[in-house]
């Protein structure tokens, strides 16, 4: 949550005003509180690492039930920002200041070796795609992210790649608005097919990535695109697979007698 459907308890229906969206907002800020209000109940507030994040950015499609990214461009199906920046908010006295915040990159797949670590937990003895982001978390100074790009995969195509305030997009099709409202009461509108060549982005003066500076800085755009054939041919690109790709699990679950 917030998802379609949407679903909100008659404690919060209709109170914020502003709609069933905004309703659900609140019941989710309700229900964090009484979170908050178990942990000093059980006397843990002050020793628990407690994470609010998304999954993803806006179903823009769904207008009025979906949010918005603003002034993030697209939302939820693609790699722009507007479809895979989200907030994250984190919280535990005495280790996170109060009030911090960090413009450093980081993603979820940063959390399994933060905690790790935390916890003095052993890494799985295979190559893991998150690292330790526990100095971002923990205000540390000149903290840097550990990482020397991020990789953004839609299905089995590699999108674009950031690497600190770059973000170069490869050619890809991608799902959008064009500007169109989206739908109304949890009914969506259809998208249209927006194509993007390869184009860099300096997400410090330019998060809506509009402005397409790649004949500005050929070696950024060099540089990103030498590491994005690297990342293709470990993780795989399209049919083709790759080296560093491993079969999902399964769980078999034995036939009843």
């Amino acid at each position: 949550m917030v998802h379609v459907p949407l679903y909100v308890s008659e404690k919060h229906a209709g109170k914020s005003g502003k709609g069933l969206f905004s309703d659900v907002i609140m019941e989710i800020d309700w229900s964090v509180g009484q979170i908050f209000d178990a942990l000093k109940r059980s006397h843990i507030d002050q020793n628990t690492l407690v994470i609010f994040t998304s999954d993803n950015g806006p179903w823009l499609s769904y207008g009025d039930h979906a949010g918005s990214a603003h002034p993030l461009r697209e939302g939820k199906g693609t790699m722009f920002d507007g479809g895979c920046r989200v907030p994250f908010l984190a919280h535990w006295p005495g280790r996170i200041p109060a009030d911090s915040t960090c413009s450093e990159p980081a993603m979820t797949i940063d959390m399994l070796p933060t905690v790790a670590r935390l916890i003095g937990a052993p890494l799985p003895e295979r190559p893991i795609d998150g690292k330790d982001i526990w100095p971002l978390l923990a205000g540390e100074a000149d903290a840097k992210s550990p990482h020397e790009a991020y990789y953004f995969y839609w299905g089995h195509n590699l999108h674009a790649v950031r690497s600190g305030q770059w973000k170069l997009h490869l050619p890809h099709e991608y799902r959008t608005l064009n500007g169109r409202a989206g739908g109304t009461g949890g009914i969506p509108v259809k998208y249209d097919t927006g194509k993007i060549d390869l184009a860099l982005f300096d997400l410090n003066s330019d998060p809506s990535e509009l402005i397409d500076v790649a004949g500005q800085h050929p070696d950024v755009v060099a540089r990103l695109q030498t590491l994005a054939e690297a990342i293709q041919k470990e993780l795989g690109e399209g049919p083709h697979r790759g080296t560093g790709q491993r079969d999902a699990g399964t769980l078999v679950q034995p036939l009843e007698k």
